[in-house]
């Protein structure tokens, strides 16, 4: 019988990396005893868990996916967006990113997104300058604010441009959970 006392977060780890395969490194089948199928249970469970909290998040389906665009001129913005879009559980490679308005709205010409995430004040053209030049061109995409900027007139000024939400910097992720629980269908 396999010294149980010398593996406990060995056993843990592996049972989440390889499944069932990781109890054939420590014993042979034949030397299993009541206590190693307890273990062998629990690290079963303990996958499991581990299984469901990785595959959709319970307020966002992953099906269809969305395509997200983050215009942001600070690169570590940006980075903290998609780390937070993906813990909300919307999957990394469905995420594009722009640095200003000007390049966001010339990819925005190429392809529209499902979701377009933008600063308010950036260089070149502006989040508002943006969404602005966006419903002049008729272009219809869901457009939302992640800005320090969250005074009552520019929260008017948003909305009347068309602005779905404007998120509040230091943003949570419980913020971006109840926003795209609206805006994700």
């Amino acid at each position: 019988m396999v010294d149980i006392g010398r593996f406990p977060k060995t056993l843990n780890r592996r049972a989440l990396r390889y499944g069932d395969e990781w109890w054939a490194e420590f014993a042979p089948k034949e030397s299993w005893g009541p206590a190693d199928t307890l273990i062998k249970r629990r690290n079963r469970t303990l996958l499991r868990r581990h299984q469901e909290s990785h595959v959709n998040h319970p307020q966002i389906s992953r099906e269809p996916k969305m395509n997200i665009l983050i215009v942001d001129d600070s690169s570590a913005m940006r980075m903290m967006v998609v780390r937070t879009l993906r813990q909300a559980g919307i999957d990394k490679k469905c995420v594009e990113q722009a640095e200003d308005g000007a390049i966001a709205l010339e990819l925005i010409r190429k392809k529209v997104p499902d979701l377009v995430l933008a600063d308010w004040n950036m260089p070149n053209m502006t989040g508002i300058e943006l969404l602005e030049a966006l419903r002049a061109e008729d272009i219809d995409v869901t457009f939302g604010f992640i800005t320090t900027e969250s005074s009552t007139e520019m929260r008017k000024r948003a909305t009347d441009a068309g602005a779905q939400f404007l998120i509040s910097k230091p943003f949570t992720l419980e913020a971006f959970e109840k926003v795209l629980a609206t805006v994700v269908k």
